[in-house]
């Protein structure tokens, strides 16, 4: 079989990356040191850092020192659990990320004790130009389902800014019902009032997705 220059490209830096999974348009790899441009990009987008970040924009050192070596980390620390970079397959571009892990893991749910410990948390955080492609709920079905079936999931749990209407039709579409509404300290999220920093959390339970 012979493969045009493109081609040939792009299989040369998939074989780079150690891929975690894939979705019929979505590749999810694990994180590299070289990612911190893509992060970076990623986060300094004003929409990602209104709805991402809750308003809190971040530097480069901070990403690249800080936040990437700890989202490397979970991949020695779970077999199955992580966060991961999102790779649209048409263009072989980075649109985002995933994470499936431990909602324990994630500081300010723990220190609002929002999370139980059989919890999944599940997250996702895509390119503006990517929203409403239907690329989030594709991703995250393919997490859960596999979450569920083959990793020994019980309970999925997801949150947002309540707000985000969004990110919360991606939940109800994955399958996620309404929990609870809660609210972010203005130490968490300190660019938002308080009115904009109401959020809302959904859950999934395993016995209710598979029947």
């Amino acid at each position: 079989m012979i493969f045009s220059f493109a081609q040939n490209k792009k299989i040369k830096e998939r074989a780079m990356f150690k891929i975690f999974l894939e979705t019929e348009r979505l590749i999810l790899r694990e994180f590299t040191e070289g990612d911190a441009d893509n992060l970076f990009a990623l986060d300094s987008n004003p929409e990602i850092i209104r709805w991402g970040n809750g308003g809190n924009t971040i530097n480069y050192e901070i990403i690249k020192n800080q936040s990437l070596p700890k989202m490397m980390k979970y991949y020695e620390k779970y077999d199955c659990y992580g966060i991961w970079a999102a790779i649209e397959r048409a263009s072989n571009n980075f649109i985002g990320w995933f994470h499936f892990y431990p909602a324990t893991e994630n500081k300010f749910a723990v220190e609002l004790g929002i999370v139980a410990d059989d919890e999944i948390a599940l997250g996702y955080r895509l390119y503006p130009d990517k929203w409403g492609k239907g690329y989030a709920i594709e991703g995250s079905q393919k997490l859960v389902s596999k979450g569920f079936k083959e990793w020994g999931v019980q309970k999925v749990a997801s949150w947002t800014l309540a707000d985000n209407q969004r990110s919360i039709r991606v939940m109800e579409k994955v399958g996620l019902k309404f929990e609870k509404e809660f609210l972010f300290t203005d130490t968490q999220l300190p660019n938002l009032t308080k009115t904009e920093r109401k959020a809302v959390k959904y859950i999934l339970n395993k016995e209710n997705y598979l029947n």
